[in-house]
């Protein structure tokens, strides 16, 4: 018993020696606002009103190098839309190809997830007040994105989920490419993959959809515009002077021949009605206003010509674009009788076109594309530029048989959405949750 006792008050003694030793750290406990600050030093955050299944969201202004690799150089504020339900739920990164509109997308509704939309670099509120051009590209853009997302994943460490529409899509798909695994599944919707400054592709494909007679009545539209060009100027003036647009960097009488010019491809491409194509005894006000329907003459306004410089510049230089098909229409062409896209690109910048960067990234999707759902409307122009994918990729392209640059998931048909569904379930596991939408 003796030495049990003197066990004992050695032990006493000790417990009480370390219980003066250790220190424990203070716990920290953030807010949520508190770790995006953490997350991104100098962040602006603004709180937004909640909408649809979010229980908050927030305005974030961050400060993102120009060049990623000389952040020296300096920074220019980006803007991003953060919509959060819970850290558990899978998030959706929304890769916009313009400015951003705050918005829920379609495959946040369908997984119920925390969204984070990005505006592009240099466009909308993220736009420098002067553009260093040599920074707009793919790469520059891909860090952004990985910047984000690899900070935002101490935040959400559950699925990822990429999406975009059109040039938005475009830029996932890219940046899919670069970093592979930054995001489990990757949803374009009706994303083109650009092969050159004029995409013969996209001629093709307006000299062989939908019928020949559709064809040929919007070949007659055109040169019926052409032909009644003094009458519908003065439409088109007035049309100006009631909204007070200006025309100084594309005098009007330009841009009516580009908004011809430009018509089958726009006709296309938004799922014009062949059947409400004006025709030959069509006054000269009803040929104006469905040109301006399909196109919009404003878009050659100074207000758009600025707005899509950045645009143009990416196109023209990284991305590839579209060109014209005068061969119908030369006789009656006289302003833009060599017309090209590069007439809206910025003309102090060098527009040289890097023709292998976007050979790379088609080579990556068409044979190692994995975990990619593509939207298509097989009307759509666009559709002419989307990858072939190899057959051993597993990855889905839905193509909705006449559908547009409109469609969407909810344009399918019961079946197909039920394929779409089963497809993500597949790649995103069975702890995502899918809810089908409403029909």
């Amino acid at each position: 018993m003796k030495h049990f006792k003197y066990v004992f008050l050695i032990y006493i003694s000790l417990f009480f020696v370390n219980c003066n030793v250790i220190k424990l750290e203070p716990v920290e406990l953030l807010t949520f606002t508190q770790k995006l600050e953490k997350l991104f030093p100098g962040v602006v955050i603004t709180k937004m009103e909640t909408t649809n299944h979010f229980t908050k969201e927030y305005q974030l202004v961050i400060n993102q190098p120009y060049d990623h690799t000389k952040p020296e150089l300096g920074f220019f504020k980006q803007y991003i839309y953060l919509s959060h339900i819970n850290d558990e739920s899978p998030t959706v990164l929304v890769t916009e190809g313009y400015k951003a509109n705050p918005k829920t997308y379609e495959v946040t509704k369908i997984l119920k997830a925390n969204q984070v939309q990005v505006e592009y670099r240099f466009y909308g509120n993220s736009k420098p007040h002067v553009i260093p051009w040599n920074y707009l590209n793919s790469e520059q853009a891909n860090e952004d994105y990985h910047t984000i997302v690899t900070k935002l994943k101490t935040i959400y460490s559950n699925k990822w989920i990429s999406t975009g529409i059109s040039k938005g899509g475009e830029a996932a798909l890219i940046y899919k490419s670069k970093y592979p695994y930054d995001v489990n599944v990757v949803v374009p919707y009706v994303a083109p993959i650009i092969r050159s400054q004029e995409d013969v592709r996209t001629a093709n494909h307006i000299n062989s959809v939908g019928t020949a007679a559709c064809r040929k009545n919007i070949t007659n539209f055109q040169r019926l515009v052409l032909q009644n060009r003094e009458t519908i100027l003065k439409e088109v003036n007035s049309f100006v002077q009631g909204k007070n647009i200006q025309f100084t960097q594309i005098p009007i009488e330009e841009a009516l021949e580009y908004a011809v010019l430009e018509f089958p491809f726009s006709f296309w491409q938004w799922g014009g009605k062949c059947n409400k194509i004006p025709r030959n005894q069509a006054s000269p006000t009803e040929l104006f206003k469905y040109l301006n329907s399909i196109i919009g003459l404003d878009f050659y306004s100074d207000k758009t010509y600025y707005e899509f410089l950045p645009s143009y510049y990416q196109h023209i230089t990284e991305l590839g674009y579209y060109g014209f098909d005068t061969t119908k229409l030369k006789d009656l062409l006289t302003i833009a009788v060599n017309p090209t896209n590069k007439r809206f690109a910025p003309q102090n910048a060098d527009l040289t076109y890097n023709s292998e960067y976007m050979t790379q990234v088609e080579d990556f999707l068409v044979n190692q594309g994995h975990k990619i759902l593509y939207i298509y409307g097989g009307y759509d122009t666009w559709f002419a530029c989307a990858p072939k994918i190899k057959p051993h990729v597993n990855a889905l392209k839905m193509v909705l048989e006449k559908g547009s640059h409109k469609t969407r998931i909810k344009d399918f048909s019961v079946d197909d959405r039920q394929l779409i569904y089963s497809k993500l379930q597949n790649w995103l596991g069975y702890s995502v949750a899918i809810y089908p939408l409403d029909e």
